[in-house]
């Protein structure tokens, strides 16, 4: 049997919180169990200040002590209890008691589910301001495979009140979309933020599973996430999964390569390797915990002001497929990139770029919003413990190598240039394939789409392969 409660009518304005809930109570197909362990019960109190929450609530709880946490959910591997694998230990564990009390002889039609989320608030001296993950287990047909939606949360409001609030209002989004919304994931994430401002909360990733996402791909909607204001950056693991950016970048030596990687050529890995080798013989760079980033900024994703998805998709996937790990990130400039990851390390960082980028960094038009210009700019990206390393450029007429000694920027650059090229923060990398100077992503996606001889050769090993498979890139047999 199956209920049907997707097809809603469109709002003309915004249901309110307290409407969403009474809403959910007075469906009575759904039901099931609330755990919110850390910040309080501030989902649940939602549905029970609407009224008829006898209706959707069978059990809720918040297991704050942590003993008794473990004692119900089982101590984790890391010791941790603000983790992903703790919220999905919590969904499960929920559903597992709703299928093992509640008979389907007496409840035939019931939709069952588990939300759950543990989180750490603010802290009393607010250098930390907090964080979550949030997750709802759930069906859409009695009797049926469970679905799954999992996030994480960063807080960024200054009062622990404000900060439980706006949860309790998250997870009525949550709750709400993942019923009434499942069929329309897309719109399900921007309800995500309704009654609640963008500055108060970030989720900075998110996973659907479950037969009724089976056709959701979650780098896609990472990518939602930057495109809705919801972060700044997300990130996909060599496996192309989604992945936490704190879980990755915490207290690590990051290099970071950006570029379009339209497609990743062979001058892009040998730019990744060469770097590497100087990186990592740096003082104060730890080879086993260092981690190099592959980053494509939203506005190299853009094709005539709208960014192009299966583009995208397509970068990922051969970056992905090669072993690195991927960040689409909504830093135009680079001092943002850097503080970025300032945030999650204290470590050294590096960054490795083309000569061209290199005077970019040098352009004053780039800091015109900045009420200290290029000077505040530069202060926020070399203040910081990091270095750049200078990819090199031929010049095909005359035959001649562009580094960081003869690069030329602006005249009123030459000396800030000068400051920092020879207070050692400007490294150029010197042992280069010559024979990759002459490789550029533009000529080779242009001989993809013409379907040119000699391509491929271009291409790390593997990757024309994917390119012809997967039809990619506009390729065509």
């Amino acid at each position: 049997m199956s209920i049907t409660i997707s097809g809603e009518k469109d709002f003309e304005n915004i249901p309110s919180t307290k409407s969403k809930a009474l809403r959910i109570n007075l469906n009575e197909n759904i039901y099931g169990s609330f755990a919110e362990i850390g910040a309080g019960q501030e989902t649940v109190r939602n549905f029970f200040r609407a009224g008829g929450a006898s209706g959707t609530i069978a059990k809720t709880m918040s297991a704050y002590d942590k003993d008794f946490s473990d004692s119900i959910y089982g101590i984790e591997e890391d010791n941790r209890y603000v983790t992903e694998s703790r919220v999905k230990t919590m969904l499960s564990h929920e559903i597992n008691l709703i299928e093992q009390r509640l008979p389907r002889s007496k409840h035939p039609d019931r939709l069952f589910f588990s939300y759950a989320n543990t989180v750490a608030t603010i802290d009393f001296a607010k250098k930390f301001k907090g964080h979550g993950w949030v997750g709802i287990k759930y069906q859409v047909e009695p009797d049926g495979d469970y679905n799954e939606i999992v996030l994480h949360i960063r807080f960024h409001e200054n009062e622990a009140t404000l900060q439980q609030n706006t949860l309790g209002t998250l997870g009525v989004n949550l709750i709400y979309g993942a019923f009434y919304k499942f069929n329309e994931p897309k719109k399900l994430l921007r309800y995500l933020y309704d009654h609640i401002d963008q500055d108060k909360i970030e989720i900075d990733t998110i996973n659907f599973s479950g037969p009724q996402f089976s056709e959701v791909d979650n780098r896609l909607m990472s990518l939602q996430l930057i495109k809705n204001g919801m972060t700044q950056a997300v990130m996909f693991g060599p496996d192309g999964k989604n992945i936490l950016p704190a879980a990755i970048l915490y207290k690590k030596n990051i290099l970071a390569l950006r570029g379009s990687f339209r497609p990743v050529t062979k001058v892009n890995i040998d730019m990744y390797e060469k770097s590497l080798d100087i990186f990592k013989k740096e003082k104060k760079v730890d080879e086993d915990k260092t981690i190099v980033i592959f980053e494509i900024t939203l506005s190299n994703l853009r094709a005539e002001g709208e960014i192009n998805e299966e583009d995208f998709m397509s970068r990922a996937r051969l970056l992905c497929s090669l072993g690195h790990t991927v960040m689409i990130s909504n830093f135009q400039e680079y001092y943002k990139l850097v503080e970025y990851f300032s945030a999650y390390t204290k470590k050294r960082m590096g960054l490795a770029l083309g000569v061209n980028n290199m005077i970019d960094i040098f352009d004053e038009k780039y800091y015109r919003h900045l009420s200290g210009g290029i000077l505040e700019a530069f202060g926020k990206l070399f203040f910081k413990d990091l270095k750049v390393y200078v990819y090199p450029m031929l010049d095909p007429d005359t035959g001649e190598y562009t580094n960081s000694d003869n690069l030329k920027v602006h005249p009123r650059m030459k000396e800030l240039y000068k400051f920092f090229k020879y207070n050692g923060k400007v490294v150029d990398i010197e042992d280069f394939d010559k024979d990759h100077l002459n490789i550029f992503s533009r000529t080779v996606l242009k001989m993809i789409k013409n379907n040119d001889e000699g391509w491929e050769k271009l291409l790390p090993e593997g990757v024309s392969e994917i390119i012809k498979q997967k039809e990619l890139f506009g390729y065509s047999r």
